[in-house]
């Protein structure tokens, strides 16, 4: 049987993949090597990690409208994650999350999700039913 966290409900279709998770903010300007698909800030905690394809799973999002378009661009290129799954979440990244048609849940009832999801595991997030899905526990 798989653990259900509970979160405010969000954007986008339901995805399932696998969780790349850190306790650091987020900035798509500041964080991502947008070209390569990977982090490239130095200082990040997924410094080197390709996150093409994977839910981000991180603790709070930073910068400002620079983000929202950057996200479109990055799906307009296929150079993108799967699903954002944050602690808190601000309007633009919200806003960019939409645009780009990138699956986007907050406010997590059970706790930091940084601690309550694992790197590397696999997970579905439905954002209509505010969801996460932690499908490799027992």
């Amino acid at each position: 049987m798989a653990q259900t966290l509970i979160c405010h409900p969000g954007i986008g279709p339901d995805v399932e993949g696998i969780a790349l998770v850190a306790s650091d903010d987020f900035s798509a300007r500041y964080d991502l090597d947008r070209i390569k698909g990977v982090f490239s800030r130095p200082a990040h905690k997924l410094f080197g990690e390709d996150y093409r394809e994977r839910v981000l799973v991180l603790n709070n999002v930073k910068g400002g409208v620079a983000s929202a378009w950057m996200l479109n661009e990055m799906a307009s290129r296929n150079v993108k994650p799967a699903a954002f799954v944050f602690n808190r979440v601000n309007p633009i990244l919200a806003q960019g999350a939409a645009l780009a048609g990138l699956p986007l849940v907050d406010r997590f009832a059970d706790g930091d999700v940084t601690t309550l999801i694992r790197n590397g595991e696999r997970i579905r997030v439905r954002p209509s039913e505010g969801q996460v899905i932690l499908l490799d526990r027992p």
